[in-house]
């Protein structure tokens, strides 16, 4: 059985083989946008790792084989020296399960490969914070700590990773890339195990057997100068379904600080005056992929000196009145029939299709304003803790208030009613899951401190106690102390142009719940 697949348009199995996230790179490859080169570790082989306690026979061979081919593509060599390559090394199951997983970046980087990026950037600095990320990220993955990076002097920093690594493992990480890359392939398969994921899987009945592939690829350095950055990207505004670009953008950093919530985000309309080449890219890219789904999509960019390169692309997975607008506009736009359009949305679209918020007649007493990540209220008791929400919600709905989340946060998530951090912006980890979970969410409050150890949360001069009963709205972004007056919007012309499409379709234009209405349609769709 052969282990390794190149990233290449030639490659025709599915996402259960290959995963998804490089089923998705196949995708682009296809549409002719620019992928890092790589290849893929498949999930065949994270199930004979999870079996056998160990990387299945062969796989080393095809690792050094898959390398080298990858050396002569890019003219660089592994290691090395001089023109050295560093790859980024990323987990990507059938089932999108984002976040749970383990990413490695800059994995190559040995203290030879980092001073001959040096040399050939001649900027030491650069070299220095992309060895302190691959060490970082690297301790993170085999320790299941959360390591963070600080600030200052990153020759310090990296002196401080390498002993927690030496006291976590009995032994440093290896100067040599092979080895390196071998090990970073076992944390990733190690990581399908872990309780985070399991939690998520049984949270989204996804079975635990499926295994994830280990995604290779050339390193595209978003944090190489300022012409460089990361960011993500909506075709349609996941919030709303409108039919603007909507996403993220960090100029100088690379895509875990879009995702970790940890540093501040710029909208991404701002990439259209600083970068205008990577906007104009963008925008053809999202078009080809909207295109070729039929349906709003989602895709991570990294780029680097000014040069555009898309790391990932799936069907956007818009829920509630989002959801709703999207198909009745794709209908309209006639990429779709109406007849499809109806059957992309579910019953579970329409409990949210009607977003309740806060009502804003009445005194209502604002603690904070943030961004609304997720829309809907939810109204609980403050947890400042993952471990806290879990012990709190014995006894009643909680709100997880993070600094921001991270997967070791997975089991309060889980439990919480909804979920406010003081950083990141819509593509953080804290957003992305609420999204995924249908969780009211807000995030990015500036001046929101979370205090662990005082089992309080200040903000606008304001502290309260773990404990305190607020209500969030994941719309408008607020954060209110008690249980202030709700209202819910009603139907809005997209929703009651579908509930219309459904009436024509069963034939049945009496009075009844739209539950209902869309039912009909539903059943006589599929009986056809």
């Amino acid at each position: 059985m052969r282990w390794v697949r190149p990233l290449s348009t030639r490659v025709e199995e599915t996402a259960e083989t290959l995963g998804g996230k490089a089923h998705g790179l196949l995708v682009l490859l296809r549409l002719g946008l620019r992928v890092p080169a790589g290849f893929v570790v498949t999930t065949e082989a994270c199930r004979a790792f999870l079996r056998d306690g160990r990387l299945p026979d062969g796989l080393d061979d095809e690792l050094a084989a898959a390398v080298t081919d990858l050396e002569a593509s890019t003219g660089r060599r592994f290691g090395g020296s001089q023109v050295p390559l560093a790859v980024s090394v990323r987990s990507g199951a059938g089932v999108s399960m984002p976040g749970m997983m383990n990413t490695i970046l800059n994995l190559g980087l040995t203290t030879g490969a980092t001073a001959g990026l040096a040399a050939e950037t001649g900027d030491s600095r650069f070299a220095l914070n992309s060895r302190l990320r691959f060490l970082s990220g690297f301790a993170s993955a085999i320790t299941d700590l959360d390591v963070r990076r600080g600030t200052g002097d990153e020759e310090a920093q990296i002196r401080v990773v390498e002993n927690l690594i030496r006291q976590r493992c009995g032994e440093p990480i290896p100067d040599d890339a092979t080895r390196q890359l071998e090990l970073a392939v076992k944390a990733v398969f190690s990581s399908w195990d872990t309780p985070r994921a399991r939690t998520y899987r049984e949270l989204h009945d996804i079975p635990h057997d499926l295994g994830t592939a280990a995604i290779v690829q050339t390193m595209v350095f978003g944090n190489r100068d300022d012409h460089s950055g990361t960011g993500v990207a909506f075709s349609r505004d996941p919030n709303t379904g409108e039919n603007v670009p909507f996403g993220e953008v960090l100029f100088g950093h690379q895509g875990e600080d879009v995702v970790s919530g940890r540093s501040l985000t710029r909208p991404l309309r701002e990439l259209a005056d600083r970068e205008p080449a990577v906007w104009t890219g963008l925008l053809d890219a999202l078009s080809r992929v909207e295109g070729h789904y039929r349906d709003a999509c989602y895709v991570e960019f990294t780029f680097q000196a000014g040069e555009l390169w898309i790391l990932q692309v799936r069907p956007g997975r818009f829920v509630g009145g989002a959801a709703v607008r999207v198909a009745t506009d794709l209908a309209d736009e006639r990429v779709i029939g109406r007849h499809e359009a109806l059957l992309r949305i579910s019953p579970r679209h329409l409990q949210h299709v009607r977003t309740p918020r806060i009502a804003t007649t009445g005194k209502v007493d604002i603690l904070a304003r943030g961004l609304g990540a997720c829309p809907g209220v939810a109204v609980g008791r403050v947890a400042t803790t993952a471990d806290g929400a879990v012990r709190m919600a014995a006894d009643g709905p909680v709100i997880l208030v993070r600094p921001e989340t991270s997967p070791h946060d997975m089991r309060g998530l889980a439990v919480a009613a909804g979920i406010v951090t003081a950083r990141g912006g819509p593509a953080s980890h804290a957003a992305v899951v609420a999204r995924a979970m249908g969780k009211p969410a807000v995030v990015g409050i500036g001046d929101l401190v979370v205090d662990v150890a005082g089992a309080s949360v200040r903000a606008g001069g304001r502290t309260i106690g773990e404990g305190t009963l607020v209500t969030i709205d994941g719309t408008g972004g607020e954060v209110a102390l008690g249980s202030p007056r709700t209202v819910t919007t009603t139907a809005d012309v997209h929703l009651r142009r579908l509930l219309e499409w459904a009436d024509d379709v069963s034939g049945d234009h009496s009075e009844r719940d739209e539950a209902r209405r869309l039912d009909a349609a539903h059943a006589v769709l599929r009986h056809d």
